[in-house]
């Protein structure tokens, strides 16, 4: 597990999409509140169903090379992009239903492809797309999705994981699936983890503090906004154009 060494304030935001405007709103807020130089997590989900995938990865590579304190999560979506370079037939193990990354429209991927130049992905043999694929998406690209940390553990009792973990296991023996994919035993369970985990994918209306569990995915990939929060001694603090607003726990419905 990757680690921070101190704690301070410490900022995360939820699943993007492809969404770059979402997604420096965001940043513009993180900025607002603690400075250019805040630490920030990203929860993943960086790609698909939005426009602008490419520049979504773009511009947190670019932040990472400037020395900006941006780290990544990997989300499911993320996971798919480079198993589709690899071999465009493969199976995702998460989803209930199995199915490759163009061959259910839910994932988005005709949005993340058609950005990188790749039209009507829908409606063309996989393999002819998948060549195409592999001329026209950069590699550094892949490369830089593919190395993203399944989790990040923080000191001050926080763990930053895109999916969630499976109650009862130990944050060691957690596996990469459940960590980008896991829902319902997860959103259901009132137990204490051992660390706050603060969490996307499950797309919600507004963030939510659950008591054991923050979820910060307010549905980016379906057009909501990219929503951030301040996590530090005194509580989580979601970020908005008024100031920050402390999240209450809320009981899991």
């Amino acid at each position: 597990m990757a680690q921070q060494d101190d704690f301070a304030p410490i900022y995360a935001l939820g699943d993007v999409h492809g969404r770059l405007e979402g997604l420096r709103e965001a940043h513009r807020l993180i900025e607002a509140d603690g400075g250019r130089d805040a630490r920030i997590i990203h929860l993943g989900d960086l790609i698909d169903r939005g426009p602008d995938s490419p520049a979504v990865i773009d511009l947190l590579m670019e932040g990472q090379a400037q020395g900006r304190d941006w780290q990544v999560v990997k989300g499911n979506h993320d996971n798919k992009l480079p198993r589709f370079i690899e071999d465009p037939g493969w199976i995702d193990p998460g989803p209930s239903s199995p199915n490759t990354w163009t061959s259910d429209q839910r994932n988005g991927a005709a949005a993340t492809l058609g950005a990188y130049g790749i039209e009507d992905a829908y409606d063309r043999p996989l393999q002819e797309v998948h060549a195409e694929a592999l001329r026209k998406i950069p590699r550094h690209h892949i490369e830089w999705l593919d190395g993203l940390v399944p989790n990040i553990l923080h000191p001050g009792g926080f763990l930053f994981v895109h999916a969630g973990i499976r109650p009862g296991v130990d944050l060691s023996a957690q596996t990469h699936t459940d960590m980008m994919w896991i829902r319902k035993p997860f959103l259901e369970s009132t137990a204490d983890h051992g660390a706050l985990i603060v969490h996307g994918h499950t797309a919600i209306k507004k963030p939510t503090h659950y008591g054991n569990r923050v979820n910060l995915d307010s549905g980016a990939g379906y057009g909501g906004p990219v929503s951030a929060a301040r996590l530090d001694r005194n509580g989580v603090w979601l970020l908005t154009d008024h100031g920050p607003e402390l999240m209450h726990p809320e009981p899991i419905a």
